[in-house]
């Protein structure tokens, strides 16, 4: 973990220097492509020793995949070696490490290099072995129209500014940073005239790197004086289970959860920071005029603890990886992309068994939640004093829900799991089942349908 925050605030000065010195106005794009491979290399051995050498096997390989697949199946083989590569990995070390304890090691880099493995397959393969009107408008924007070159590929994955703690970004936004072009196309979407300018502006990271810095202080001082102090373990503790009641247990849950979030704010903003730091993650302008540094962002704090829906928690939690999952899994799954999803997150995540029993709780919660909220919500708009109330008693019971499905995940093991829900009654499992019973379900369209859907109109149309 000392390795792990001395590379990031490395990182992070060398990020700097990067922006200032190795401008695209200083440098060609294959000098800044090879500074951020060597800086990511150089990082990737501090930190890791010998065990980075997974890392550097599990990109050649996809190289080759890459260089030689069939476009029409470049996505599969990519997505059957990454994963199945770190799978065997997360298995190791079970027998490395003692069960149930984690420890910052390669295997967070090698799931964030997964993840940008095969969104790259799934950008090529939509930009090159599919028709434009097959694809999704997002689907659109960021397929990838050429096989990068390997320096082009090695920077995308190993560059220094996300190898150590992410985040994944797409292919084309990477580029366009790196060639000088990311914050002058996002410029370009905005009518700078009619505000009053002459010429476009030149935004500067600073302040949003002055921000992320201060929240990253703050995460750091409640993980050394929270988490520490309100370990997840102590709600099965047997006196703790003995002595107190069921809803003060619930509100315990509630507090162990939220000291356990902290490490995960730390880690997520410093990284975010670090690639704002070197002039990536520009987003464009929000409605007040403000620059935005938001692209690569992986979590909204604030959105994450006023959530008043499973949903909203979710989108605004672990950002980046949601949108992995959904670009390479829920929308290309011929079916139960909800499902699949979660599955392939807690397959991603690695194989203790608390992942799996929060993935498929969250599976559960989230298709109740769905149900009550297309079938009740609308009766509860009519008038503002009905809408507050919907959203506080929404947002208690969305922060128990996620409590309740985020315990395992935390204890990992299945004995404490076990032991855990027993001693709640299993009541958010019995809750969602009942919901499902009882609440008529709205079919959805699923996003890749609509598409395969509009082609085949317009197919129609044109004959």
């Amino acid at each position: 973990q000392i390795n792990f925050v001395a590379c990031q605030l490395f990182a992070l000065l060398a990020a700097f220097w990067f922006r200032i010195y190795l401008s695209p106005s200083h440098a060609s794009s294959a000098v800044r492509h090879a500074f951020a491979t060597l800086f990511g290399i150089y990082f990737a051995v501090f930190c890791f020793g010998w065990y980075s050498i997974h890392l550097f096997v599990l990109v050649m390989m996809n190289y080759g995949i890459m260089n030689m697949a069939s476009i029409p199946n470049i996505h599969r083989y990519s997505f059957v070696v990454a994963m199945g590569y770190l799978t065997l990995c997360h298995i190791s070390r079970i027998y490395i490490f003692h069960y149930g304890i984690l420890t910052t090691d390669f295997s967070g880099p090698l799931m964030i290099i997964t993840q940008k493995i095969t969104t790259l397959a799934c950008q090529l393969h939509d930009g090159i072995g599919r028709q434009a009107e097959e694809l999704t408008a997002e689907q659109n924007r960021l397929a990838v129209k050429s096989r990068p070159s390997l320096l082009e590929y090695l920077s995308y994955l190993l560059n220094f500014m996300s190898i150590i703690a992410g985040p994944c970004s797409n292919y084309k936004d990477y580029i366009a940073f790196i060639e000088g072009r990311h914050v002058h196309m996002k410029l370009l979407e905005v009518n700078w005239k009619q505000k009053g300018y002459d010429r476009l502006p030149d935004p500067s990271p600073t302040g949003a790197v002055m921000y992320k810095l201060c929240v990253t202080l703050v995460s750091l001082i409640l993980f050394l004086t929270l988490t520490k102090n309100f370990p997840m373990t102590c709600i099965i503790d047997n006196e703790f289970l003995d002595k107190t009641p069921f809803l003060s247990r619930l509100g315990y849950l509630y507090v162990v959860t939220q000291a356990a979030k902290p490490k995960y704010y730390f880690a997520w903003t410093l990284a975010d920071a670090v690639n704002n730091a070197a002039g990536y993650g520009f987003s464009g302008v929000d409605e007040r005029g403000a620059f935005r540094w938001d692209l690569l962002s992986n979590l909204n704090i604030w959105n994450i603890e006023t959530a008043t829906s499973f949903k909203m928690y979710i989108e605004n939690w672990n950002i980046q990886t949601a949108a992995w999952l959904k670009r390479v899994c829920y929308d290309r799954a011929p079916w139960y992309p909800t499902a699949l999803t979660f599955i392939l997150s807690a397959l991603w995540h690695g194989i203790y068994p608390g992942y799996y029993f929060t993935f498929l709780t969250g599976i559960l919660i989230t298709l109740a939640a769905r149900a009550i909220r297309n079938n009740c919500r609308h009766y509860f708009l009519s008038s503002v004093s009905l809408k507050i109330a919907y959203d506080i008693v929404t947002w208690a019971v969305t922060q128990l829900a996620v409590c309740y499905t985020v315990a395992p995940f935390v204890m990992l093991a299945v004995e404490p799991t076990i032991k855990f829900y027993k001693s709640v009654y299993f009541h958010m499992h019995i809750l969602s089942i009942l919901v499902l019973l009882l609440l008529p379900i709205r079919p959805q369209t699923h996003p890749v349908r609509r598409a395969q859907n509009q082609a085949m109109l317009n197919s129609i149309k044109s004959k």
